[in-house]
């Protein structure tokens, strides 16, 4: 692999992770409120994602030119959308709203539609039960089959 390929999968990887944050962005804004809570959520992960709390900012200001993503790999697929159900969760509000954005982020990442409610309710128990992404993730594609 030479530079320039290894340069083009980093910045493939940050735009990925920008679109990332634009739908958590998304998530938390639904229900007409961006709580703390979800806010510093929302700043855990971009630093997870190696996003600054500047460029955080300037994705939520400019959401319009962070296009969107299917993530490729089937692991960050699944990282992605227990993050989504994450930051509908986190505030112990779970409006209808952000039930059918988290149905369609997971219908759009290639999800079953069959089984993206099933998939998001385990993931949701999962999170209550203080799972993280990988114990949830070996949980949960059982399921799938």
């Amino acid at each position: 692999m030479n530079f320039s390929e290894i340069l083009s999968l980093f910045r493939q990887g940050k735009t990925g992770a920008k679109s990332h944050m634009k739908n958590l962005i998304e998530m938390a804004a639904i229900d007409g409120s961006f709580d703390d809570v979800e806010y510093d959520l929302l700043k855990t992960i971009a630093k997870r994602n190696g996003i600054s709390e500047g460029q955080l900012k300037s994705i939520q200001s400019n959401s319009e030119d962070v296009i969107f993503e299917v993530p490729q790999d089937a692991g960050e697929k699944f990282h992605q959308l227990y993050d989504l159900v994450h930051m509908m969760t986190i505030d112990n509000e779970i409006h209808r709203d952000e039930v059918k954005l988290c149905n369609l982020f997971a219908i759009k990442f290639g999800y079953p539609k069959e089984k993206a409610d099933g998939l998001i309710e385990a993931i949701q128990g999962n999170i209550k039960h203080g799972h993280d992404h990988t114990e949830t993730m070996t949980r949960v594609l059982l399921m799938l089959k």
